[in-house]
């Protein structure tokens, strides 16, 4: 999880007689009277509870730390109407929403995610659990964090434990008044990637990241400057799924906060600029037995991959068409997809070390022996991408799935191509009996009916491109 406080911000305030020691945060998981206290003694007054919407956009309340421990259970209300709500701010008409009289729903704090940032002085963050507001407070079907602690205690029955590390690409953008997007690339130099340093950096934002994103225990050990200029890369230590994904979630939320912080915007989305490198989301899976040993590898197999490996593999690229709509959730990501050289796959495949195949298997073997899928957008929920691979990735053990032959070389399609555009990908998800049931009824129900509609109102938009295409000639 996020490491509670850095060493940095201790403190010789004696804690008062049964309070822990200002640096134990840690200490008694659940207990948030303790845990407002140490806060209070380390000079936090405000803590940000914080929870991933359908789109991986953080949704939160910001409260007074002496109000944290009246909010142990059933946690905060709020209304459910914001988890069936579009970017632009539209509700669906659901029993979530007006359908249902705009009924409320809980966010139980779990304190096990304490993080303190160094860039927000006197804040803490704490993630949260979502609820249903009726009796025994059962998990929201809606929230993307439940989804994922689903399937990893799916896997935990089977004595399988997901271990999960997220590379998280983004743009960096500076304001741009006389420009037609009123944004443009922090850098304008592309690098042709892996650079560091200030010539293409000027204000040495990267160092910034790293040591905030280090400062709040998430697991980011390096980065570097990507292809196009504003571009950047941060790669995460692997650990538990649950926890890779509340990584990422805080990751983004992080960056967002510090370019917002410097009049900057950070944006995840896949393809925000023309003959501009994609931001993908690479995912390195791997699974391991109650004794942490990796279950992919297999010293004995000609190429080190163990039989679960194979089967678990074969179960995601089986739903790979399905998996698409969750993997690539906006209709921006298919524009990735489809650029050519863009090192994102076209078709459901996989290769030993090979960049262009839907899933890679990089060339480390025993402890580091994992399956990295690369299809995955930027801009893509974390918890929900690592729920939905985890969950294909079971179906194909439990069915004992054998996997095509690996390709070589540039992509071949011989796998089967993947969804051209939001619209089939949806399709191929709705007609995904399997997927769909272990990602939960409601969930896909409303998953399809929001991005259905986001995909409505683009298709009734009129697009810059039209006007400059059309306008003038006829």
């Amino acid at each position: 999880m996020p490491r509670p406080l850095s060493p940095g911000r201790s403190t010789s305030r004696r804690p008062a007689p049964g309070r822990p020691a200002p640096g134990d945060l840690t200490a008694r998981a659940g207990d948030l009277t303790a845990l407002a206290a140490a806060l209070t003694d380390r000079g936090i007054d405000l803590v940000r509870v914080l929870w991933s919407d359908l789109h991986g956009a953080a949704r939160g309340k910001e409260i007074h730390v002496s109000e944290v421990s009246r909010f142990a259970a059933p946690g905060l209300s709020f209304c459910r109407a914001v988890m069936v709500t579009d970017l632009a701010g539209n509700p669906l008409d659901l029993p979530e929403s007006s359908g249902g009289g705009w009924p409320d729903a809980h966010a139980r704090i779990d304190p096990e995610t304490l993080a303190v940032p160094d860039h927000t002085p006197g804040t803490a963050y704490l993630l949260a659990d979502l609820v249903e507001a009726g009796a025994g407070h059962p998990p929201l079907a809606l929230d993307p964090r439940g989804i994922l602690r689903h399937q990893v205690d799916r896997l935990a029955l089977r004595g399988l434990h997901a271990v999960a590390a997220p590379e998280l690409e983004f743009y960096l953008l500076a304001p741009d008044p006389a420009g037609p997007l009123g944004w443009r690339q922090y850098s304008a130099h592309d690098t042709a990637g892996y650079t560091v340093g200030t010539a293409h950096d000027p204000d040495r934002l990267l160092s910034l990241m790293i040591r905030s994103c280090h400062a709040l225990g998430l697991g980011v050990h390096a980065g570097n400057q990507e292809f196009s200029g504003g571009q950047f890369e941060l790669n995460h230590t692997h650990g538990p799924a649950l926890r890779a994904a509340d990584r990422a979630f805080l990751f983004k939320y992080t960056i967002k906060e510090i370019a917002a912080g410097r009049g900057l915007r950070a944006t995840f989305m896949g393809k925000p600029f023309n003959g501009k490198a994609g931001s993908g989301q690479h995912v390195h899976l791997s699974l391991s037995g109650g004794d942490g040993v990796n279950l992919f590898a297999d010293p004995a197999a000609d190429d080190g991959l163990s039989s679960l490996a194979r089967s678990f593999l074969a179960g995601i690229l089986t739903h790979a068409p399905a998996l698409t709509a969750v993997l690539n959730p906006t209709v921006n990501a298919y524009k990735r997809l489809a650029a050519p050289d863009s090192l994102a796959p076209a078709a459901a495949d996989w290769g030993h070390d090979n960049r262009t195949a839907y899933a890679r298997i990089p060339p480390e073997r025993g402890a580091g022996t994992r399956i990295e899928i690369r299809v995955a957008d930027g801009a893509a929920n974390s918890h929900l991408v690592l729920a939905a691979l985890l969950a294909a990735g079971l179906d194909g053990v439990e069915r004992r799935l054998v996997p095509p032959p690996p390709v070589t070389g540039a992509p071949s399609g011989g796998g089967a191509p993947l969804p051209a555009g939001l619209r089939d990908a949806l399709i191929a998800l709705e007609r995904d009996t399997v997927l769909a049931a272990a990602l939960g009824a409601r969930f896909t129900e409303v998953f399809i009916a929001m991005k259905r509609a986001e995909l409505k109102r683009f298709e009734s938009t009129v697009t810059e491109w039209e006007f400059r295409e059309y306008a003038r000639m006829l």
